[in-house]
């Protein structure tokens, strides 16, 4: 790993620790939510560890609870959908072979999508690696602690813990929507799509919809403008 390479995959980690923090707090619910529901302390653990996603953890949680085990994995595959789109965004800047631009993938998640993000329209792997590092370490430890101590909802409230996920994330979105004006437009229609959607169908399908605003990114680019 170059100089270069070295520097923005310390960068990352350092833009990562905030949303690992934010991950770390919803991990100890999902520990906590999974033991209840008698998944014992080793299988989330686990889950999370190879998983190393809430959204489509909690929905595999929450689904099998009321449904059955095919429900549950496809309910949980359409909630991570949006990673298709997002997989295609980063396919330009990956490097290397098939067997390297595909474990170089494994680091893609949410924040870590947003923090390696450049003005160019391009993303740094370097930094998206570095960032997914303290979120996967995080994660990890919380679902641990989580099953082992069993915080309850009403002591994460209490504590103004249950807030601090979104609270990140609309930090995270704040920044990338004041620095481009694409993003600004996807988000808004995003929203607009959603919304329509919770009239007709499930919160799941509703964002899966307003995945669909993620297209814009596809449109012809003008010289000068930013990503």
């Amino acid at each position: 790993m170059g100089a270069e390479r070295r520097r923005e995959f310390v960068a990352g980690m350092r833009m990562g620790v905030g949303p690992g923090a934010a991950a770390f707090v919803l991990a100890l619910s999902f520990g906590a939510e999974a033991v209840a529901r008698g998944w014992g302390f080793g299988l989330p653990v686990v889950f999370s560890m190879f998983a190393f996603s809430g959204s489509a953890q909690f929905t595999l949680l929450t689904t099998l609870a009321g449904g059955s085990a095919l429900a549950a994995i496809v309910s949980a595959v359409l909630i991570n959908a949006r990673y298709l789109v997002m997989s295609v965004a980063l396919n330009n800047s990956l490097e290397g072979g098939r067997i390297s631009r595909a474990i170089q993938a494994q680091a893609l998640c949410d924040a870590s999508f947003v923090v390696a993000h450049g003005n160019d329209g391009g993303y740094d792997i370097a930094r998206l690696v570095g960032a997914s590092v303290p979120q996967w370490l995080l994660w990890s430890s919380g679902t641990a602690i989580g099953a082992l101590t069993s915080p309850t909802p009403e002591l994460m409230h209490q504590l103004g813990l249950d807030v601090a996920f979104p609270a990140f994330f609309l930090i995270l979105a704040i920044d990338e929507l004041r620095r481009s004006k694409r993003a600004a437009v996807a988000a808004l229609l995003g929203a607009t799509i959603a919304a329509g959607l919770l009239f007709v169908t499930t919160p799941s399908y509703a964002l899966l919809g307003a995945i669909g605003a993620a297209l814009i990114g596809v449109l012809p680019q003008e010289e000068g403008e930013l990503a």
